[in-house]
Parts: C-alpha cells; sequence; structure tokens
C-alpha cells in the first residue's frame, strides 16, 4: 500500500473516531446529565469533541508519514547498493544514481531491460524492502492513529474544554501554514541574493546594469579566466519595459477600462452578469495558448503587414506580436479594478452630478473616473507587474534577440525569456552565464515588489475614502 492509501485510511479513521466522539458527547445532553442542576451544562457542544478525537487520532499519523516520505527513499537507496555483489558495487555517485533509477524502472515496469546486468539483481530485493517499510508505514501510522483517538477519547467529559482545546489545534495549524508562506519567501530571497553576489563576484555590477550589449558567454577552455562574454543588460530591461509595459498597456488599459465603464454603466445588468465573466475568463486561459496564437497568426500577420507598407526591419517574431497579445491576456486585471472601483463610488456623487444637468457621459468623465482613479491605478499597476513577468508568449512571438530598438516589428527579448534561455540545458551553476540568470531574477523580483507595494498602497488609499 503507497503513502498515499495509508494518509487515505489514517484520514478515515480520523472520521470514523470523529462520529463515535460526537456521539458520545450528545449522551452528555440527556441520560447522564437527568440528576445535574439546570445551570450545570457541558463546556463544548458535540462537535468540538469530535474534532478533538479526530485531529488527535490523525495529526500523529500524518506527521509521522511526512517524515516517513522523507525517510523511505533514503532507506531503499542504500538497500540497493547494499544488495548488489562486492563486485558491482559502484564507485561514483554518478553510477549509484544510475544503477538506482534502472531499479526502480525495472519495479514499476517502465523499463522493459536495464544496461547495468546488475540492475536486474537487485530488484527483488528493492521490491521485498519497499513492500516491508510499506507495511511498516501502515502499522504505524494505524496504531498511531488508534492510540491518539483512544487517548483523546478518555478525555472526554461534560466539563472537558474541547473547544479551546480544537481551537489551539486549528491556531497552531495556521501558524504553521503561515510560517512555511513567510519562510519560503525568504528562501527564495536568500537563494537570489546569494547567486547573484556570486554574479557580481565575477561580473561589474555597473557593467551589468547600465551596459548595452548582451553576449553572455562562459569560458569553455582551462586558460579562459573569468568572464569572457558582454553582460550589459540594458537591452533586456528595454526589451521588457517595451514589450510588457508600452506595447501591452496602449492595449490593455484603454480596451480594459472602456470595457469597465461600459459594463458598469450601460450594460443591462442581465448582460453584464453574462458578459463580465466571460471577459474574466481571458485570465484563465494559458499563456502558452496565447503564445500559440501570437506565434501562429498574430506575428505572420503583421510581418506580412509590414512588407507590403514597405516598413524595414520586420521579423517574423515581433515586439508588437508579443505585445498586442500580451494586452489581450491582461485585460480583465485592468476590467476588474476598474469595474469594482466605479462600482464602489457612491451614488451620492452621480446623482449630484446629473441633479446639476451633466449628461451620462460627463458624468463618466468628470466624476466616476476621477472618483475611481486610485483604484484604476493600482489595477494598471498590478497589470504592469503581471506583464513583464510574463514568458511564454514572449519566448514563442518575440524572440531571444537581445536589440535595443523602438521598431515594434522587430524581434526583441525580456529579462525572464533570457532566465529561461540561460537555465536550460546542462549548465554549471558556477559560471558566469548561468549566475546571470540569478541576478536577472533578482532585478525582475525587485521591480515586481515595488510594483506590487505601490498598488496595494494606492487601493488601500481608495478604500480608505469609501469605506
Amino acid at each position: 500500500m503507497s503513502l498515499s492509501m495509508i494518509a487515505l485510511l489514517v484520514i478515515a479513521l480520523g472520521v470514523v473516531a470523529f462520529f463515535f466522539a460526537r456521539a458520545r458527547a450528545n449522551v452528555f445532553d440527556t441520560g447522564e446529565l437527568a440528576t445535574r442542576s439546570a445551570g450545570d451544562r457541558p463546556h463544548s457542544r458535540p462537535v468540538y469533541h469530535g474534532w478533538f478525537v479526530a485531529l488527535s487520532a490523525v495529526i500523529p499519523a500524518l506527521l509521522l508519514l511526512t517524515a516517513w516520505s522523507f525517510i523511505q527513499p533514503k532507506l531503499l537507496d542504500a538497500t540497493i547498493i547494499a544488495s548488489l555483489p562486492a563486485a558491482d558495487q559502484p564507485k561514483s555517485q554518478i553510477d549509484k544514481d544510475a544503477i538506482i533509477g534502472e531499479v526502480k524502472g525495472l519495479a514499476s515496469g517502465e523499463l522493459a531491460d536495464a544496461f547495468n546486468p546488475a540492475s536486474k539483481q537487485a530488484v527483488p530485493a528493492y521490491q521485498e524492502n519497499q513492500s516491508r517499510l510499506q507495511t511498516e508505514a501502515l502499522v504505524a501510522s494505524v496504531l498511531l492513529a488508534v492510540g491518539g483517538a483512544a487517548w483523546a477519547y478518555t478525555r472526554l467529559a461534560p466539563q472537558f474544554r474541547a473547544r479551546n482545546r480544537v481551537e489551539r489545534i486549528v491556531m497552531g495549524i495556521l501558524i504553521i501554514a503561515s510560517l512555511i508562506a513567510v519562510l519560503t519567501t525568504f528562501g527564495i530571497v536568500f537563494s537570489l541574493l546569494f547567486e547573484s553576489l556570486r554574479f557580481f563576484n565575477m561580473v561589474s555590477p555597473f557593467e551589468f546594469l547600465f551596459g548595452m550589449q548582451w553576449s553572455p558567454q562562459t569560458a569553455i577552455r582551462a586558460d579562459q579566466a573569468g568572464s569572457s562574454g558582454a553582460f550589459g543588460a540594458v537591452p533586456l530591461f528595454w526589451g521588457t519595459i517595451f514589450i510588457g509595459a508600452i506595447i501591452a498597456m496602449a492595449v490593455a488599459i484603454p480596451l480594459g477600462l472602456m470595457s469597465a465603464i461600459w459594463l458598469t454603466q450601460y450594460a443591462p445588468p442581465k448582460l453584464r452578469s453574462i458578459l463580465k465573466p466571460v471577459l474574466e475568463i481571458l485570465a484563465g486561459v494559458p499563456t502558452v495558448v496565447y503564445g500559440f496564437f501570437a506565434a501562429l497568426t498574430v506575428a505572420p500577420a503583421l510581418r506580412d503587414f509590414a512588407f507590403a507598407v514597405g516598413i524595414p526591419g520586420a521579423s517574423s517574431e515581433s515586439a508588437l506580436a508579443a505585445g498586442l497579445v500580451m494586452g489581450v491576456m491582461i485585460i480583465p486585471f485592468v476590467s476588474s479594478m476598474a469595474d469594482d472601483s466605479m462600482a464602489a463610488v457612491p451614488q451620492a456623487m452621480r446623482d449630484g452630478s446629473l441633479a446639476m444637468g451633466a449628461t451620462s457621459s460627463e458624468t463618466i468623465k468628470r466624476v466616476l473616473v476621477p472618483a475611481a482613479l486610485p483604484g484604476i491605478v493600482g489595477g494598471v499597476l498590478l497589470a504592469v507587474s503581471r506583464a513583464i513577468g510574463e514568458t511564454m508568449i514572449v519566448v514563442m512571438a518575440a524572440g531571444l534577440a537581445a536589440n535595443m530598438t523602438a521598431n515594434p516589428f522587430a524581434s526583441v527579448t525580456t529579462v525572464t525569456t533570457q532566465i529561461v534561455t540561460l537555465l536550460t540545458g546542462d549548465q554549471e551553476f558556477d559560471s558566469s552565464k548561468t549566475l546571470s540568470a540569478f541576478a536577472l531574477g533578482l532585478v525582475l523580483f525587485v521591480v515586481t515588489l515595488i510594483l506590487n507595494i505601490v498598488a496595494l498602497r494606492v487601493v488601500k488609499k481608495y478604500r480608505e475614502a469609501y469605506e
């Protein structure tokens, strides 16, 4: 039985324990308290007694299975190596990993044959030990779940503070979940900082931030010391701004804002209830679908148009194709925030404008949009942070050339695209070429963080004004 099936069995035992404990607690309000005074009532409701017993059964067993999921693979790997004859023992870690992978593939049926004959000899021992370890995990987790449920069941009593215990357990779970999220964020930041510092020990930060040529290379011979490429990231920064903050925003801001105005001020309620979810579907479409659409439909059409009107330097991979499709993708970000902002403007402001003789369009231009401007700006900033972090559309439609050009029909690249390129394939993580991806990631992280902070502050200020 796999660990996931054992976890489901533990949860099932917890459900059974919940119903038994709740049934036991229901008795506290009936026959057992017939002789009690009217004011002597149970402390907690039966459902809290049930949850206390169920959590006491499930949590220790699931913690055991979590720890076991990290320990079991290492034990099995050691078993595979130990089962091999002394003459077939691998000498290097690469050979060990190869044999372990072949044994696991043969045992699971993914491989029909193995390159190393010793791998076939280790399969029976691997399967036997795997079955034994899973049986031990099953027995240990079931015993722990039953023991925890039995212990908690004996604590049940009319005055037992089950509600307080359950709330403490839930609070502990929430704190652990919060710590995991916070520690993950710190881990990401520290890893970026550490690897970026290694890169800046090889390449000058001034060259990286203000250099005009991007051609990352790595040493291929022993006599080539240090970095042998150009790591000026300004063309990447320009490409990111050109596609994500200029072209995409030129599409998303007008279309998103006008669609929000029409949906909030002119569309009938029934039509609005249909069109608003349909518009927001655009945000749920996978970016690879937008990438295919940009590469196969939009980019060739723009190239043919450029050739027809005589625009020089037109490419089948262009910044305009990626920016247009990216702008369509982020329309829901602008539209939803603008829609919510306009809907939150007090009706009295609109009525006052109309009462003064202003038309509906004048009210929208001079009252509604200015009043909702902080929320609209917050939505635009969030959309920009989403656009500059987009990768798939740029990879498929804009190309990989780091060009400093203002021609929208030319091929450009962005920071995220170069990160993917630098970390794809077999790369050494001690070369300046690979480490430059972490420096790019750090810059992108800082810019996106600043945009999100500004957007959240703007939205918070807007909410305080009308709540």
